[in-house]
């Protein structure tokens, strides 16, 4: 098995080598045919986000296909839940299986997807419908299932505007899905003009994030999510908002943003509200989705590349800066 491991915190990742893993029982051995880079990730390879332990093989976004597993026919197209739980705790049995007693994330308490091959547990695997390409899939198990479970955390009713702080993967993601929901207007908010007007080809009105986003938006919006990890969005989103809004932080951050609860939150009535990763039965709901044809994510993956220190460093450095990319997926086969 080859694999790219995050070796130091603020160092490129490096390319590690060793033989298949082997699946115990309830595990499965899945071939990596894509994996999508995620913020987090790059978060991870810098420290910002602490890890439990390094090295470690980042890569939650993670779609291929069975070598071995009990009850699943080999070669089968499957999706990876990057959650692995109990399912029997508190937590689990109440819907909240992000918190479960035991819980652990593949690609951060255990290895991920940057890699030809990975060990999930078999109840983590979905079965990708036809006609939805491989990396889309990859891309959805987070990027869409994350914003999808914003968008329901923040209780989106049909008719209601939407800001999009941040139109890369999650972002795009979040435009997509608040239509399908019934929405009103959406308003994508970023920096990068290239980025802007993929959110305007998606339907949504374009917002300059270098201008006066707060004066352009204040009062015109239901629901605000900040997906990027920025301090200074998650104040925004809830300057924005009319009476009754709610602002959901999404993104990773190990900073703070100034709240004044009186004139902030009380005045308005508005909410703020923390939105940690999706549900298994939310990945399943967007599967029936695509499967129907109601949501594709496929444009969404606008870069490749191959399953190469350079290449994947790269990407990352270029998420990091805020580049061009949407969403960028390592195709392990390309070597």
């Amino acid at each position: 098995m080859r694999a790219l491991a995050i070796t130091q915190h603020g160092a490129p990742l490096q390319e590690i080598e060793g033989p298949d893993p082997v699946p115990a029982a309830a595990e499965a051995l899945v071939r990596v045919e894509a994996a999508g880079i995620c913020r987090s990730d790059v978060h991870y390879r810098a420290g910002t986000r602490p890890v439990p332990g390094l090295p470690l093989v980042p890569g939650h976004e993670i779609a291929g296909t069975v070598v071995a597993a009990d009850g699943i026919r080999p070669g089968t197209r499957v999706a990876v839940h990057y959650l692995e739980t109990c399912g029997a705790c508190d937590a689990c049995r109440r819907g909240a299986e992000q918190f479960c007693a035991s819980g652990r994330m593949i690609g951060l308490d255990r290895e991920g997807g940057y890699a030809t091959h990975v060990v999930v547990p078999v109840r983590n695997l979905h079965p990708i419908p036809d006609g939805v390409p491989t990396s889309a899939a990859a891309v959805m198990m987070c990027s869409t299932a994350t914003s999808f479970h914003a968008l329901r955390r923040a209780g989106l009713q049909p008719g209601e505007r939407v800001a999009v702080l941040g139109a890369g993967g999650l972002g795009m993601s979040a435009i997509r899905l608040a239509a399908l929901m019934g929405t009103g207007e959406v308003f994508a908010v970023d920096i990068n003009p290239k980025k802007l007007k993929a959110a305007e080809r998606s339907g949504a009105i374009p917002v300059d994030g270098t201008g006066d986003v707060v004066g352009e938006l204040r009062g015109r919006v239901d629901v605000a999510l900040e997906l990027v990890g920025l301090p200074s969005l998650m104040r925004t989103g809830l300057e924005i908002l009319a009476p009754g809004g709610r602002a959901v932080a999404v993104g990773i951050t190990d900073d703070s943003f100034p709240l004044d609860p009186f004139k902030d939150l009380v005045l308005r009535e508005v909410h703020l509200i923390g939105s940690a990763d999706h549900l298994s039965d939310e990945i399943r709901m967007l599967f029936e989705m695509a499967g129907r044809g109601d949501l594709d994510v496929s444009d969404l993956v606008t870069n490749k590349v191959a399953l190469d220190a350079g290449a994947v460093n790269g990407a990352m450095d270029r998420l990091e800066g805020f580049g061009d990319d949407i969403r960028t997926v390592i195709t392990p086969a390309a070597l």
